[in-house]
């Protein structure tokens, strides 16, 4: 039979590198976000909004996927508004394909703030301890991840549908536009500092310096999507995805520079936030991006500082345990530095950066 996958925020990070799997691996898939942008080749585009329930039952009146992918979310400036459009975006989504009657496995991708809170309470209060585990019971506190995934929980009792949750770390990949893209903010970043004379200068936490921590490639997070989905022992299961090294940002910086041709600044003991680094730089970007015809001269649709100084600048360690999934034989591994230089590629290659 063939495999149809319908992917929500098909543009994003998670939804570009799942869709290119899949078609790989000879699936049929549907991509639905309010744009199109760089889509795969082969991807059947449905242009829909996730908060207006009537036009999301009219464009997928006509779909019959076999598996939903839930790959999106929108950023609200509280987190009670969060619960309300991210939960609301996963039911009306469930609802809609429920007619059809093929849905036979939805997965949703949520994240580490499972374990960390939302962004109003990021890294504060009592947290789980290190490495984060999935049988770690929720936060007492509100959280719009666990309204999803009763959103999630809900539809399946109604429908019958099998489910995942995939919880990963920060995700490396290749995505324009994203809200959270801490790779491509870095090359951004970077470009600018080889360019400019700026110091490449770590802009977080002591903690996140020294401390170990982990990250997620999006090729290693559209791989176990896949085998989960297709894996009986994984159903109804939550799962870490991590890449499955660990390293301090000590390490890495020293590599991220090392790839841009750059001397990494000394460290003096707390980093400034990128949103004051780059704040005010926006025509030194549209002055570089034309200086080496470049295909976004627009700052702001490729750093996403905010999220990158929440990464960076958290007050504990973060490392995240893979065991659950390595059981049950899921055994992909990505060293993090790898997945950073390839997506640096992948950005120069796409005239991205220089």
């Amino acid at each position: 039979m063939t495999r149809t996958a319908l992917i929500a925020g098909v543009t994003g990070i998670v939804g570009n590198n799942l869709a290119r799997t899949l078609l790989a691996d000879g699936w049929q898939v549907e991509g639905l976000a309010r744009r199109a942008n760089e889509l795969p080749e082969g991807t059947r585009f449905i242009p829909a909004d996730l908060l207006d329930p009537a036009s999301l039952a009219d464009a997928l009146a006509t779909s019959k996927p076999t598996y939903v992918f839930i790959t999106t979310w929108l950023r609200q400036p509280t987190e009670a508004e969060n619960i309300r459009v991210n939960s609301a975006m996963v039911r009306n989504l469930l609802a809609a394909v429920e007619p059809a009657g093929t849905v036979q496995h939805v997965a949703l991708v949520t994240g580490l703030k499972h374990y960390l809170g939302p962004f109003e309470n990021y890294g504060k209060g009592t947290l789980p301890a290190t490495p984060f585990r999935e049988d770690q019971p929720r936060l007492p506190i509100e959280n719009f991840y666990y309204a999803q995934e009763d959103e999630l929980f809900e539809a399946s009792r109604k429908q019958g549908f099998t489910w995942t949750v995939q919880r990963p770390h920060t995700i490396i990949g290749y995505a324009v536009g994203n809200a959270m893209n801490m790779g491509v903010t870095l090359a951004v970043y970077a470009s600018l500092c080889r360019e400019t004379g700026m110091p490449f200068a770590f802009p977080g936490s002591a903690v996140q310096w020294n401390c170990l921590t982990d990250m997620t490639d999006a090729g290693l997070l559209a791989g176990h999507l896949e085998w989960s989905a297709l894996t009986p022992a994984a159903h109804n299961q939550a799962f870490n995805v991590v890449d499955g090294d660990i390293f301090r940002w000590k390490w890495m910086w020293s590599r991220i520079a090392s790839f841009f041709d750059l001397e990494p600044a000394p460290f003096p003991g707390e980093g400034a936030p990128l949103e004051q680094q780059l704040a005010g730089t926006a025509p030194a970007w549209r002055a570089l991006a034309e200086r080496y015809r470049l295909a976004e001269p627009d700052l702001t649709r490729l750093a996403s500082a905010w999220h990158t100084d929440a990464d960076l600048g958290r007050p504990i360690e973060v490392v995240t345990d893979m065991s659950k999934s390595r059981a049950l034989g899921f055994l992909d591994y990505v060293a993090t530095d790898t997945a950073f230089f390839r997506l640096f590629e992948q950005l120069r290659q796409a005239r991205i950066i220089p």
